[in-house]
């Protein structure tokens, strides 16, 4: 079966139709997702990640203090667990809000994209009131510009240098690992070049991830009875601690990069990003997560060339995405992840207002996927099998049977035709409109093929 062109666009690279957006994106699928490209929605109400960084160090300074003179720290511990987690849930709930209203869903789709492969995660207590800011401040401004200032960014935002601890790395002869304050610590340089740029085939070895981690020494964050005393910034933000940072010429990927502090690092993360192994690892993983499991190595090779040619630009590599023959005659095949399918969701039954955060996170975590809590550094999977197991399928069918129980619609076979058009197989129409009430159609619609995948 042909699939419309506006259905393709709305599932494939956005977050699901609303009702009536088909026939008005009908005209021009091509031209309204390249109208999106080039500039990202920023998010309101979030607060700057500075303040809240000053205020975790405050709370966990005042701990320590407590601790130390023998004092019961119960409530003041249940206190900064309870700040950091409402932090969390008010920043989750307005990003969910956006997705649900936004008029640009595949510049959302995008920020998700880059958010996800830049993965920082509430598995670490410490930045869990930091995820939102994060996204909100390092990738939605750089999300369609250059990969290499999108990765400075991203390096040099406190959730990832907090996340993969770089904050505390210092290097073993630098002023500080002379009087052994603490150590080397290789994370954030290893998933860097594994996860971020060259990919774990990209031919670097552990002298690499060892000299890019020496580098990397002295980037840190300005907190409150930490660094700060070393830093001439404001507190909460990225400073360079030099009396933190490895002295002396290090080689990287056969690079030698002299002594030169902060630079070092940038020189080193833009050498990274105009890799050859980045181009094809960006490549495969964008193709991946739009087009297929196992993507056309056509597609895979244009945007690569895309991404060479223009120097890293995203924007011109989101176009060449938008325009490859394959974006439009492959099957739609890929999973919805939990939080997209709850996103498609809201938007096919037009929820407006803010969404109810513990009850939105109780749901996600009942479908397996609670924002920015990705497992590890890798971020969420991007293969369909990650989520279309036995328990996972039976997980959305309990929830769609509950969902499809608030939701009151008279015809749901209309609402059918508003957000996937003839793009629904004979079968899945077919059990939607024998259904024996409202409520199991539309559980049935939200668990068919054509509403699950994309």
């Amino acid at each position: 079966m042909s699939l419309p062109q506006a259905l393709i666009a709305t599932q494939r690279f956005g977050l699901g139709a609303r009702p009536g957006e088909l026939s008005k994106l009908a005209v021009d699928p091509r031209g309204w997702l390249t109208s999106q490209i080039g500039g990202v929605a920023s998010l309101s109400g979030i607060q700057p990640s500075p303040e809240r960084v000053v205020a975790l160090a405050e709370a966990r300074q005042e701990l320590r203090e407590m601790k130390q003179a023998d004092q019961k720290n119960s409530d003041a511990f249940a206190q900064l667990k309870s700040q950091q987690r409402d932090y969390y849930l008010g920043d989750v709930s307005v990003r969910l809000q956006a997705a649900t209203g936004s008029d640009t869903p595949f510049a959302e789709r995008w920020v998700r994209f880059w958010s996800n492969h830049f993965t920082v995660s509430i598995a670490r207590p410490i930045v869990s009131g930091l995820v939102v800011p994060f996204e909100s401040e390092a990738i939605r401004p750089h999300a369609f510009g250059r990969f290499a200032d999108l990765a400075l960014a991203v390096m040099r935002h406190p959730a990832m240098l907090l996340y993969l601890d770089n904050a505390q790395s210092i290097g073993p002869k630098s002023k500080l690992g002379r009087r052994k304050e603490a150590g080397l610590n290789e994370n954030l340089a290893r998933e860097l070049m594994e996860l971020h740029t060259l990919g774990v085939d990209g031919g670097y070895s552990q002298n690499d991830v060892r000299a890019l981690a020496n580098i990397l020494t002295g980037w840190t964050v300005a907190r409150p009875g930490r660094m700060a005393r070393h830093l001439d910034v404001a507190p909460g933000t990225f400073g360079f601690a030099a009396v933190a940072h490895e002295p002396g010429e290090k080689v990287l990927l056969g690079q030698r990069y002299a002594e030169n502090g902060e630079d070092e690092g940038i020189a080193a993360i833009r050498d990274l990003c105009a890799h050859p192994a980045t181009a094809r690892h960006l490549a495969r993983k964008i193709a991946r997560h739009f087009l297929s499991d196992d993507p056309p190595p056509v597609a895979i090779a244009a945007l690569e060339q895309e991404f060479v040619d223009s120097g890293g630009d995203l924007s011109a590599v989101a176009r060449r995405l938008v325009t490859l023959p394959d974006s439009w005659s492959l099957p739609m095949t890929k999973a919805r992840p939990p939080e997209e399918w709850l996103i498609a969701m809201r938007r096919a039954f037009a929820v407006e207002g803010e969404a109810p955060a513990r009850r939105t996170l109780g749901a996600l975590q009942q479908l397996g996927q609670v924002p920015f809590a990705a497992p590890s550094p890798a971020g969420w999977p991007e293969d369909s099998a990650g989520w279309l197991g036995p328990e996972a399928l039976m997980a959305r069918l309990d929830f769609a049977n509950a969902a499809a129980q608030r939701i009151k619609i008279a015809r749901p076979e209309t609402l059918v035709d508003q957000i996937l058009g003839s793009g629904v197989a004979e079968e899945s129409r077919f059990q939607i409109e024998r259904a024996p009430s409202a409520a199991d159609a539309v559980a049935l619609l939200l668990v068919s093929p054509e509403f699950m995948l994309r």
